[in-house]
């Protein structure tokens, strides 16, 4: 049988849901994803639509419009999506979707927030541009990848067994490598630091070995045209 990479892909969040949003709340607000948007506020602007690739339940686009963004959310998963209208405020619009066919005119937003949703999706390449598609020229995307130290990563491994699974690993300077040929300038970025890693030791190292020893990198790049 053919291997869908899309119903498989919505299948797996939507069986991952209850457990997300159980552990959202505080991975935004003081875990993993807490710097994410005193980081992007730095470069968006409060009139800014922003499109939250993956949301999952919503939490992160909640942030967002508690910062006076006018905000899009979008996941796969039917259950997150559930999730995200129950909790979010009626201002958010939410909605299913595939973050490699994304549903919008080209130029719809100023910016995207994506965080570790590439490594999810089948061919992160076409994604990217994508992304990239729906965002003004000079607008930002905000895109999280997720470090080689990071837990998630456990998810590609089958894969060396010959069985099919959704987790597309990349490196973070794969990542920025890719950004460069499709003509998104990285601005800016810092690392989540894996467990043990202290930022002591963390400062003193050049940015591949930051990245090296990271659980997620956080950049932010801007839509060149």
């Amino acid at each position: 049988m053919s291997f869908n990479w899309s119903e498989e892909a919505e299948k797996q969040w939507d069986e991952r849901a209850d457990s997300w949003n159980e552990r959202s709340k505080n991975m935004w607000e003081s875990g993993s994803r807490s710097g994410i948007i005193p980081f992007l506020t730095q470069y968006m602007s409060q009139d800014h639509h922003i499109l939250d690739i993956g949301c999952g339940d919503g939490y992160g686009a909640f942030k967002l419009y508690e910062q006076g963004y006018q905000v899009t959310a979008l996941d796969i998963s039917s259950v997150m999506v559930q999730y995200a209208k129950q909790q979010l405020p009626n201002g958010i619009m939410v909605m299913q979707g595939d973050a490699q066919q994304l549903p919008f005119s080209t130029d719809t937003f100023e910016a995207v927030m994506a965080i570790n949703v590439l490594e999810w999706t089948e061919k992160p390449k076409q994604t990217l541009q994508e992304w990239k598609r729906v965002v003004k020229a000079g607008g930002y995307l905000c895109v999280g990848v997720l470090g080689p130290t990071a837990g998630p990563r456990v998810n590609s491994y089958p894969r060396l067994h010959g069985k099919t699974v959704i987790c597309n690993t990349m490196m973070p300077w794969e990542f920025q490598q890719l950004c460069l040929e499709l003509n998104l300038e990285y601005v800016d970025g810092y690392g989540v630091l894996k467990q043990g890693v202290t930022k002591d030791m963390y400062e003193r190292l050049p940015l591949e070995l930051q990245q090296s020893v990271s659980f997620s990198w956080i950049f932010m790049l801007r839509n060149g045209g």
